[in-house]
């Protein structure tokens, strides 16, 4: 980017007026530079002292460096003050508007301008239809995502990879519906439209959430074969895959494998992965996926210990519990409601009511409320257990029975006027 300043400076040098072209290239090197959007701001307010003229192109490279800051209703600003100026939207300009209401999912923004951008008389690109897609494949209806992609079609708007992709992914994060993500893979082959990572990645978590773990694998393997190199998500969907199997061999032949590649994982690679080795006894190697943490400067968070302790507490390991207590205070990891009502359960199981009732204490005095729901399954399964025990389990038992701490209370509201003046007004009705 340095190169774009000097030869700028070059201009400036032998008095050679910049246009708005100039403008619009500085505008984007200082947004891929990482500079704040108000330096660009105050960037294009100099250039604009200078005598340059701002168009259409200068307005977009504006507002993609507000809305990559997520600054989408002063982008808004800028473009309704352009238009004051003469300087009207494009479809580029619309285009980064709407993926900036799409990414933070306010698909009805995008949808307002979608219209007003037709209304204007601009025709709608691939790339339009493309943000569109993306936003209801996230929302997981595919049936809009059919219909846009219709609509598309109808325009003479060829669909792309992205098109595609979006549609099988729309049909891949619903269960059940494997089957018709992988029919949307082929409708893309038949078009002649090749797949890239993005589209076999979204193809083998469809496979994944619908527990077809061998025709996740197969998809990764036609993926390899056709020299598609798979990303980190494509493994972690893959992980996922088999961690829902129950497959540990395969799981850590997979995680070795990306080892070999040079893939780094993510955290919710490595928490896939924890999860799958400690929920099948596989302790030492769930310790060591921890110790994987380290090596690539993540540290393991709560949900961690928590997917760790359930794994230990299914696997009759409540034993080792408190010492995992013990690691997260030393990592500053405060322990949450799932965090104690793991402890309870693991306690309730093996009969051990004293120390249940210990970290149900620990979790009210410590203002971690689980969910209604939560607490009310462990009040029932504790109800059964208080009739059939022992007098003095029976005890320990009631205690957490009964105890209302950990319930949340509905927090009380104002009452109406009418009702607080209810006792006054009749006292006046009977005089």
């Amino acid at each position: 980017y340095q190169d774009a300043w000097d030869i700028y400076e070059q201009m400036e040098e032998r008095n050679i007026q910049p246009d708005h072209v100039t403008c619009s290239i500085l505008l984007t090197v200082l947004r891929k530079d990482g500079c704040d959007a108000r330096d660009v701001w105050r960037f294009f307010e100099t250039i604009s002292r200078k005598g340059v003229k701002a168009s259409a192109e200068v307005l977009g490279a504006l507002v993609k460096s507000f809305c990559d800051k997520g600054l989408v209703k002063e982008a808004l600003i800028i473009q309704s003050e352009m238009e004051k100026q003469g300087i009207y939207a494009n479809v580029i300009v619309y285009n980064t508007l709407m993926d900036a209401y799409s990414k933070l999912n306010q698909i009805e923004e995008a949808e307002g301008l979608f219209l007003e951008m037709k209304e204007k008389g601009l025709n709608p690109t691939t790339a339009t239809y493309n943000i569109l897609m993306d936003a209801y494949g996230r929302r997981m209806q595919p049936d809009i995502v059919e219909d846009l992609l219709l609509e598309m079609q109808d325009l003479g708007l060829k669909p792309d990879v992205k098109s595609f992709t979006s549609l099988i992914s729309a049909y891949g994060r619903k269960r059940k519906m494997s089957d018709l993500a992988a029919d949307a893979f082929l409708r893309m082959r038949k078009t002649g439209v090749s797949p890239t990572s993005h589209s076999y990645t979204a193809l083998v978590h469809a496979y994944s959430i619908d527990g077809w773990h061998e025709k996740a694998l197969k998809a990764f393997d036609d993926m390899k074969r056709e020299g598609i190199k798979p990303s980190v998500e494509t493994y972690t969907a893959l992980l996922d895959a088999f961690r829902r199997a129950g497959d540990t061999k395969t799981l850590l032949g997979i995680w070795k494998t990306m080892i070999d590649d040079k893939i780094k994982g993510t955290r919710v690679t490595f928490n896939i992965l924890l999860d799958g080795l400690a929920k099948q006894g596989h302790y030492a190697e769930a310790r060591d996926v921890i110790h994987e943490f380290g090596k690539i400067g993540l540290t393991p968070t709560v949900m961690t210990y928590n997917m760790l302790m359930n794994a230990y507490a299914r696997g009759g390991q409540h034993s080792k519990l408190p010492q995992l207590l013990k690691e997260m205070a030393v990592l500053n990891l405060k322990p949450d409601s799932v965090t104690y009502s793991t402890m309870i359960y693991a306690y309730v199981r093996v009969r051990d009511f004293k120390r249940a009732f210990y970290y149900h204490k620990q979790m009210v005095k410590n203002r971690q409320i689980p969910d209604a729901r939560s607490y009310e399954k462990l009040r029932s399964i504790l109800d059964v257990k208080a009739a059939v025990k022992n007098k003095r389990d029976r005890s320990a038992i009631m205690g957490i029975v009964h105890s209302s701490m950990g319930l949340s209370k509905p927090r009380r509201t104002k009452k109406d006027e009418f009702w607080k003046n209810k006792r006054k007004r009749s006292v006046t009705n009977k005089s």
